[in-house]
């Protein structure tokens, strides 16, 4: 990994909205209230023609009974371990807080070149005002920007990128499968990203809701190559009562979008509930690839058949696409995550099979020689080639004479004898009829 650079501070001194700014995005959530960002985020930032990655950590809190602000503080620490540059972000309205101090005496034993930034310096009145910070005995300068309007984040990337070491990034995103972990709040998806990784990425708590962002991480272990990206849990929209959380749900709509494989886990003890089958069907509808895992197996009453039993009951439900992976396990016992793993890469190779368009006739030719579409209104169906399109996702287009006489239950014939000899098992299929 290239450059990494922290963004740390207090709460709400507007450490994600200069991170929205640095990285030009709107991947941190930004809210007046305290708290909103608990996960490391991570975005990328080029500046003449040097890019480093940025974290966006959770405000600093020390001795609260808060568990959410026990468990940022870890995350806190955890980037200022893991980044070689820390920007330490204050607030000019407010002027040194105990908590500024607290802060500053932690990165004064970290080690680590800091950027002292007065954050809120919307106009040249508030410039005077931010000399109180060298009180903090943190840094020798101190750069005035604003997160809001942009003002002197240029002269802090400057600042930044002459304090990094010049280290070849490789385009991590070529060719890597990204997957996304999606469910309801509260099945285990942050979870089983820290089992995976093997250390405490992000925040777990019993409390549905706690991920916010969506967390991207590379995975490069046990001979697999993935981009992981753990998501916020998506419930009814009449459950989200929240203007924070609406936000969450909408990234993790888009890290679906933005994702080749969709792991969907849910809860042994409670089966596949409606808001499962909603995000089943977003990622169909998304053409995205599908895994099932059945979390907190091990927390279930077992008989001889009942594995295949739920399993059953699984298919039933996601009817009529059933050609899915569904995998029993549990990740606190981090039992058969790595099976997981195997079914995404296998699935992720479906996905991008391209069958040759000769191999394609041969087969399916002979299958609707066989079992040829029903007549309709006295007309025959003549399918006489097949051919698949170039489309991210298995697409097919059958031409035939009569297209429009081609209905949906023989549409679903072909997808079955598709999946039946060239293996496209977790992944949605179009089929198109068209003129010939």
């Amino acid at each position: 990994m290239g450059n990494i650079v922290a963004i740390v501070g207090r709460p709400n001194v507007g450490k994600s909205t200069l991170f929205n700014r640095l990285t030009e995005t709107r991947s941190a959530i930004v809210d007046e209230a305290s708290g909103v960002t608990r996960d490391r985020h991570y975005g990328k930032v080029d500046w003449n023609g040097k890019e480093f990655t940025l974290i966006d950590t959770g405000g600093y809190v020390k001795g609260s009974d808060d568990i959410f602000e026990d468990e940022i503080r870890k995350q806190v620490i955890i980037s200022i371990e893991e980044c070689d540059l820390i920007i330490f972000v204050v607030d000019v309205t407010i002027g040194i807080t105990d908590l500024d101090q607290t802060v500053a005496n932690l990165l004064r034993r970290a080690n680590k070149k800091v950027i002292l930034v007065s954050n809120k310096v919307d106009n040249n009145a508030r410039i005077p005002d931010s000399s109180v910070f060298y009180g903090l005995g943190i840094a020798d300068d101190i750069f005035n920007v604003s997160s809001v309007n942009g003002s002197g984040t240029g002269e802090l990337l400057d600042e930044v990128v002459n304090n990094l070491e010049d280290v070849p990034e490789e385009d991590e995103d070529d060719g890597i499968p990204r997957l996304a972990i999606v469910g309801r709040p509260n099945v285990g998806k942050s979870s089983l990203l820290n089992a995976l990784i093997g250390e405490d990425r992000n925040i777990v708590t019993n409390i549905a809701g706690t991920t916010r962002d969506s967390i991207t991480t590379h995975y490069n272990a046990f001979g697999f190559d993935l981009k992981l990206v753990d998501t916020a849990g998506l419930r009814k929209k009449g459950k989200v009562d929240e203007d924070i959380e609406f936000y969450s749900v909408m990234r993790a709509v888009r890290a679906i979008e933005n994702s080749d494989v969709c792991v969907l886990l849910i809860e042994a003890l409670q089966g596949m509930m409606a808001q499962d089958m909603n995000i089943f069907n977003l990622a169909i509808k998304n053409k995205k690839g599908i895994v099932i895992l059945v979390n907190k197996w091990d927390l279930v009453d077992k008989e001889t058949n009942t594995a295949k039993e739920f399993e059953a009951h699984i298919r039933k439900k996601i009817a009529p696409f059933t050609d899915v992976p569904i995998i029993f396990t549990s990740v606190q016992n981090k039992q058969r995550i790595h099976k997981a793993l195997e079914e995404v890469v296998q699935v992720y190779e479906n996905r991008c099979k391209k069958i040759p368009t000769s191999k394609l006739n041969e087969t399916m030719l002979e299958v609707i020689n066989k079992f040829p579409p029903p007549a309709l209104k006295g007309k025959w169906i003549k399918i006489k080639f097949v051919t698949q399109l170039p489309t991210h996702a298995p697409s097919f287009a059958f031409f035939c004479n009569l297209p429009q006489y081609v209905k949906e239950p023989y549409k679903r014939f072909l997808e079955n004898k598709l999946r039946e000899h060239f293996n496209f098992t977790g992944v949605p299929i179009q089929i198109f009829m068209r003129k010939k």
